[in-house]
């Protein structure tokens, strides 16, 4: 595999990229060449070729041989040529993500001659050079908040090792870059390479399991371990610098405003494995992830920290606390400094013994531990002011601060837990404790009316509905059990650690008020006698499906005109969170339909919140890929309308996201300061916001868009009775399932209904099968519906594309749907249906919707190809095409062999295996899975 010119741009950089491919392609043949001789090396190329051939232009004797080939491959030579395609993909990534490092640090070296096009020094320059006040600045900087939430859901094809081998290349590879590198220092960089490339061939990509909860908790605290710990405050700290550089008259200390949150050990909708127990052991590793990484910084502190009273004058506040320290704790530890002369090293090894006495249940409440994260935070300012008392303040800004806003922003929790449950399991426990209470006997068949006001004055009662006395099933002892963990949770950890409840499914405002009654049967949720109400816990409604958007904004005033329920809201700062899911909305009434009620949802429901002066942050529930609301962090930022931001926002990040976004530090610093940067712009607009002129006579174009695209869409998915074989016949849908990804299951219920089906599997074996139809399908026919052929009409759509947003946001996101998807290889999966007139009837009519859609977004835009606007990503989904090429035929070859055996009764580890290396490999080709 030794051609290797992806992604080439006219840049000079680019060719430090070209260089990176080229070598890691080299060391990549040589290993084949070790590992298989020159035979594999050579059937490698030969693919490659043919391959690359074809992508030039169908010749049908061409495709021929290229079958023919693929055919004829010996299993054990197939193997292997399946694990070279896949493992050149991983390379070419490698070298991608560094190569946006090195463009990032190429500006930073211009020494600000030029400045980074969304960085925080972009946007800050901007506020200044718009003549933006410092009020109005300070203003919009404590207003603005991102949560950014890590999920478990199953996207993540690669296993921990193959990402930890990943980034010693990464490391490798950024080295070539130091010119003071001599001859034989490169010589060992190409060997230490070889070395690595090595153990990844020999690595196994797969695993031989389904991860449990607990090892997700771990693989989610990697990425706070390696990265997160450090980049946050870094960000967080050149916003500062920013902000004092072109506001200098000014003390900047910026608010949190960014911060990671988790639902990984919390999310227990549809996973059985998440129980009350499992949570509460994932807190526990949060803390321990915690105090390791202040116990890190405290002994490097205390390894560089040799200040001497011989030289300088300590301030009066630090002895005085080093001696308060000495009379009290008993230090245990082998890093206790006894040099009284190096008060800092002595006061610091007194810090480290409050640390891990947290750890100890009999220190709790006393002065031995820390008992909060902001008696830590008080220490660590005593040394500040001593260090400033005898100017040392470059290490006080340097060291003391950084730990400080450490602190501030994962304090002894590390990351916020979200819970999440289906609404299904809350009616279901309901139902039997007001039974057991005799209160009602079936409380699930009441009306959503009388659901609502037996539960509003349950929740006025101060009587509790539960009794240990009472012998309840396992679910609703498990259901309550939860709640107790909450409980617990927040008087162990902190209040912090878990502050919503998000109920997947939200069809009603009973569902929001069971939860709030669970919380007040623990005491998450309490009504004093005097009137006062305490509630640590708030009820967040997940809507998902189109109906369930429409009907939110009526949800929301149910229950904003219950007394009771205000009154909570207004103890959580007069703030609420709703969460919006983007994969099943898009799974229910496709892309445009998707895309278009979730727009509308949240503003009617921003204006029905407004009415009652409640502050919203809407949580939005994207997922990594197109077809599930996936795109790049600034961008998903941008595409909320601007006066929806309100109280923040919290965005999901998923699956394969995090380890492209989150593994290294120059990737993870970037992301996060284009955040910033876009998050810092939408307060802005929300305070300029003016509409187009046209806006409204636009919106109305897009809604009978969604209408037409949404009959479209469900004509095919819902209501035609052969598609639901045309979809498991032609896509690797059953055999996803057994690729050990996720530990949850891959439906809601044992159960062949497309309804139970989860979004995820559903976008996953599209995206395999090259279709990616939930990104595209029904759009084409939604445009088509108003341009109907006339001119005007596409002046008017080329107009909404230039000025409206919205619009502009939706086509670019079919175009890069369009672009990746490639119906000649989707027609060979569609060869794997056993009825030839399903299959022609039905790809026939995905064949005429896509170059339909193909067509009309090609006039709007006035292009002359799919993604001529971002000729970068264009450039690497041509070039990346033939490498991904045979990989789709061997998975269709061994797709079809598979499932040959096993309608016969029998099965093939082996063979199943290669179809997962082969799923594995698209996905690293792809950049992405579902």
């Amino acid at each position: 595999m030794t051609e290797t010119t992806l992604i080439v741009g006219k840049a000079n950089s680019n060719n430090l990229l070209r260089r990176d491919v080229r070598f890691l392609g080299n060391i990549l043949g040589e290993v084949l060449v070790h590992q298989g001789g020159n035979e594999l090396l050579n059937i490698v190329e030969e693919v490659r070729e043919l391959s690359k051939s074809l992508r030039a232009g169908f010749i049908p004797e061409l495709y021929d041989e290229f079958k023919r080939v693929i055919m004829s491959l010996d299993p054990e030579i197939r193997h292997q040529v399946i694990r070279a395609f896949a493992i050149y993909f991983q390379l070419v990534n490698i070298a991608e993500q560094n190569h946006r490092i090195r463009r990032k640090r190429d500006y930073e070296r211009s020494a600000g001659e030029a400045i980074q096009p969304g960085s925080i020094e972009n946007v800050v320059l901007a506020l200044k050079e718009d003549k933006i006040s410092y009020e109005e600045v300070q203003d919009i900087i404590a207003g603005i908040s991102l949560e950014l939430v890590m999920t478990a859901h199953p996207t993540e094809a690669m296993r921990r090792a193959i990402l930890d081998i990943h980034k010693r290349i990464s490391e490798d590879v950024m080295e070539l870059d130091n010119p003071n590198l001599t001859f034989r220092e490169r010589e060992l960089l190409r060997e230490k390479l070889l070395n690595e490339v090595l153990t990844l061939w020999q690595t196994d990509e797969l695993r031989d399991r389904k991860p449990t909860v607990l090892d997700e908790v771990r693989n989610g605290l990697y990425y706070f371990h390696e990265t997160l710990f450090d980049v946050l405050p870094e960000v967080y700290q050149e916003l500062e610098r920013c902000l004092t550089k072109y506001y200098p008259a000014h003390q900047w200390h910026v608010p949190t405003y960014l911060r990671f949150g988790s639902w990984i050990g919390g999310d227990r909708d549809g996973n059985p494995s998440v129980t009350s127990d499992v949570t509460w052991e994932t807190l526990k590793m949060h803390r321990q992830m915690a105090l390791f990484k202040y116990e890190q910084v405290l002994k490097e502190l205390l390894r560089t920290m040799s200040f001497s009273v011989g030289v300088i004058e300590v301030s009066e506040e630090l002895k005085t606390s080093i001696e308060v320290d000495r009379e009290l704790i008993e230090v245990k530890r082998l890093e206790f400094w006894h040099n009284e002369k190096e008060p800092y090293r002595v006061k610091i090894s007194f810090m480290l013994e409050k640390l891990s006495n947290i750890l100890d249940e009999s220190t709790k409440g006393t002065p031995l531990r820390y008992n909060s994260p902001q008696e830590f935070i008080q220490e660590l300012m005593i040394i500040d002011r001593s260090l400033r008392y005898h100017y040392a303040d470059f290490v006080a800004d340097t060291h003391i601060r950084k730990l400080i806003r450490q602190i501030e922003l994962f304090g002894f929790h590390m990351s916020t837990l979200d819970i999440r449950q289906h609404s299904q399991e809350h009616e279901n426990a309901m139902t039997e404790i007001l039974s057991h209470m005799q209160i009602v006997e079936d409380y699930s068949a009441l009306t959503e009316e009388e659901k609502i006001d037996l539960l509003n004055r349950v929740l006025n009662d101060p009587r509790p509905l539960t009794s240990i006395h009472i012998k309840y099933s396992e679910s609703t002892n498990e259901c309550l059990d939860v709640y107790r963990t909450i409980y617990r949770a927040q008087d162990e950890f902190g209040v912090n650690c878990i502050s919503s409840y998000l109920i997947s499914m939200t069809q009603g405002a009973s569902d929001m008020l069971e939860v709030m009654v669970f919380a007040k049967e623990v005491g998450l949720f309490k009504k004093f006698k005097n009137g006062d109400l305490l509630c640590t816990i708030q009820a967040v409604p997940l809507f998902e499906t189109i109906e369930d958007l429409h009907a939110a904004p009526d949800i929301m005033k149910t229950l904003f005109n219950l007394p009771i329920y205000r009154e909570a809201v207004r103890s959580m700062n007069n703030q609420h969170e709703i969460m919006l899911g983007y994969s099943d909305s898009n799974k229910d009434g496709g892309v445009v339909t998707a895309n278009w009620e979730l727009r509308v949802a949240l503003n009617e429901i921003t204006a029905a919140a407004s009415e009652y002066g409640v502050k919203l942050k809407f949580f939005h529930g994207r997922g990594g890929s197109l077809g599930r609301g996936g795109m790049p962090l600034n961008r998903s930022i941008m595409a909320q309308p601007p006066h929806t931001i309100g109280a923040g926002i919290k965005i999901t990040e998923q699956g394969e996201v995090l380890s492209s976004r989150y593994s290294m530090k120059g990737i993870a610093y970037r992301s996060l300061e284009q955040a910033t940067s876009a998050l810092i712009t939408a307060a802005l607009c929300a305070r300029r916001e003016e509409k187009e002129e046209h806006e409204r006579e636009w919106e109305n174009i897009v809604r009978n868009m969604s209408e037409r695209s949404l009959t479209k869409y469900q004509d095919l998915i819902f209501r035609d009775a052969d598609f639901l074989t045309f979809f498991k016949e032609s896509t690797p849908l059953p055999e996803v399932g057994e690729l050990n990804i996720g530990s949850r299951p891959s439906k809601r219920k044992n159960s062949d209904r497309f309804e139970d089906l989860r979004a995820i599997p559903w976008v996953f074996a599209w995206t395999q099968s090259r279709y990616l139809m939930p990104a595209w399908y029904a759009a084409g026919t939604g445009i088509q519906s108003f341009y109907q052929d006339k001119e005007e009409n596409l002046d008017t759509l080329r107009q909404m594309y230039e000025h409206f947003p919205f619009f502009r946001s939706l086509i670019d996101g079919l175009q890069m749907a369009l672009a990746k998807a490639d119906l000649i290889i989707a027609k060979e999966y569609a060869g794997m249906i056993n009825d030839d007139v399903i299959r022609d009837r039905i790809f026939s009519s995905i064949e005429e919707e896509f170059h339909l859609t193909s067509s009309l977004i090609l006039k709007i835009t006035g292009q002359q190809e799919i993604l001529d606007n971002s000729r970068v990503i264009q450039e690497s989904i041509r070039l990346r095409n033939p490498y991904v090429d045979p990989l789709s035929y061997l998975q269709v070859q061994l797709l079809t062999e598979l499932r040959t055996l096993r309608d016969q009764g029998e099965d093939d580890p082996e063979l199943l295996r290669e179809v997962l290396l082969t799923i594995n490999g698209i996905a690293a080709g792809l950049r992405n899975t579902g």
